[in-house]
């Protein structure tokens, strides 16, 4: 989704009043209702910046990543709520209901979401939220990409990019599959949000296969886009930029296969080179 916008563009010595192509970037407030002993109960449990569109998806991967569900199907309905609002018309309130109060971290939705955020653990309340509740590591050796596939892939995500060729300021991930075939490809100004709303629309579709898959994102990799993909259990992942140090961290405790700096005949392994076919 994007607006137009009156620009002063300088180019080969001179000024040229253009029209531009810009993302958009509006908030969505994400509440939750569940069902706490007896009563039902409705919490604000995030603010996001986000760019309009694939909502859903967004909230459906958001719950998942962060483990306040375990199972994609304890999500009940999502809805948009409130009047549409601003020069763009748009719904900037959803609603998700949750069917099975046993699979809700009902704790750790108090402990860690009572704050608004823009990207997961911006705000969340303590370096306690970082705790990473995954109780097995990812396949140490499956799957195996080649190098020209891990060169490739970026490429392939750009191609994909329905906005990125019209504005140049928005983020993707991309599910592909060993061959390098793109599965789905999400879009937004928010890195963690284009995964996010990737690993929600794969997840409701039946789409995610670990042992034959990896994931590409434009940008650098951090701690929380490196732990989202972690609760896929998919091995691989890929990043345009370089990691973090605590990403690092995260991927070789977890036997994650860490790719970052991709360039047209380059790349950097990170940790678990064996998924690696370089040969």
């Amino acid at each position: 989704m994007n607006s137009k916008y009156k620009v002063s563009k300088y180019h080969s010595g001179r000024f040229e009043n253009i029209d531009d192509l810009v993302s958009i970037e509006e908030p969505l407030e994400i509440s939750i209702k569940f069902k706490e002993k007896n009563d039902w109960v409705t919490r604000i449990l995030s603010i996001t910046m986000r760019t309009p569109g694939d909502d859903e998806d967004l909230v459906r991967g958001f719950l998942f990543n962060e483990q306040l569900i375990k199972d994609i199907k304890d999500i009940d309905r999502i809805e948009s709520l409130g009047d549409k609002v601003g020069q763009y018309n748009i719904q900037n309130k959803i609603l998700a209901t949750l069917n099975n109060s046993e699979n809700i971290n009902i704790s750790k939705i108090k402990r860690d979401f009572m704050t608004n955020s823009s990207c997961g653990v911006c705000g969340k309340s303590s370096l306690d939220a970082l705790e990473i509740i995954k109780n097995n590591k990812t396949n140490p050796d499956q799957p195996k990409i080649s190098k020209e596939i891990i060169i490739e892939s970026p490429s392939i995500l750009r191609e994909n990019q329905s906005e990125f060729s019209k504005t140049g300021g928005i983020h993707a991930s991309g599910l592909f599959n060993s061959k390098g075939d793109l599965i789905s490809v999400k879009e937004d100004v928010g890195r963690h949000n284009a995964l996010d709303k990737l690993i929600g629309c794969t997840l409701v579709n039946g789409q995610i296969n670990p042992l034959n898959q990896f994931i590409t994102c434009s940008g650098r990799l951090n701690f929380e886009l490196v732990q989202k993909v972690l609760m896929t259990d998919i091995g691989i992942m890929i990043g345009v930029g370089a990691p973090t140090s605590l990403a690092i961290d995260l991927a070789n405790k977890f036997d994650i296969t860490l790719v970052g700096f991709v360039k047209r005949d380059s790349f950097n392994i990170y940790t678990n080179n064996k998924k690696v076919i370089v040969g």
